[in-house]
């Protein structure tokens, strides 16, 4: 299956860029925030970086990357693993 960049529609703060970002590299959402935080404080390019990504990378519906169906599973996925930790 070929990856697909997207912004997230599921983890997002601002735009979904970190997240989608985080999905396609495949790793925690947090990391690429704080790399676009240490950007923009040390080479004052991180909100412009943002900003231009915001708005060339497509929404995660826009492409229909996920139908219906799989964000349902993704949802049971998540609910089977929140009850399992209990």
């Amino acid at each position: 299956m070929e990856k697909k960049l997207y912004r997230s529609e599921s983890d997002r703060m601002v735009g979904g860029v970190c997240g989608g970002l985080a999905e396609y590299f495949s790793i925690d959402s947090t990391i690429v925030r704080l790399i676009f935080v240490l950007i923009g404080v040390y080479g004052r390019t991180g909100l412009a970086l943002y900003i231009i990504l915001w708005i060339v990378i497509p929404t995660q519906s826009t492409i229909g990357n996920i139908s219906k169906d799989d964000k349902k599973e993704k949802v049971s996925i998540k609910k089977v693993k929140s009850d399992s930790k209990k």
